[in-house]
């Protein structure tokens, strides 16, 4: 977990996902090293971002953006409808 202090925003998940990841960390979490839930949605999300970084920046970091600058919440369906194919959030 990143040793910095910690900014705060709260991903959102569909209720059969949010059960799978405390069920996760209940069964192996602690077998892997994580002492929280958070701990476990920060690695996981943050390896998401470094392959992110390698596929569409040429593996560097980008420019921090300031909290309140990206979109927050789930996509409408509308939204989903006409990005049908790309991964979305649930």
């Amino acid at each position: 977990m990143s040793k910095a202090k910690p900014e705060s925003f709260s991903p959102y998940f569909a209720i059969a996902d949010a059960g799978q990841v405390r069920a996760a960390f209940a069964a192996a979490g602690h077998l892997e090293g994580y002492a929280s839930i958070s701990e476990l949605i920060e690695a996981a999300t943050l390896k998401e971002v470094r392959r992110l970084q390698r596929s569409h920046n040429n593996g560097k970091p980008w420019e921090p953006l300031p909290p309140g600058s990206a979109r927050t919440g789930r996509r409408a369906k509308d939204e989903l409808s006409r990005h049908s194919g790309a991964v979305t959030a649930d």
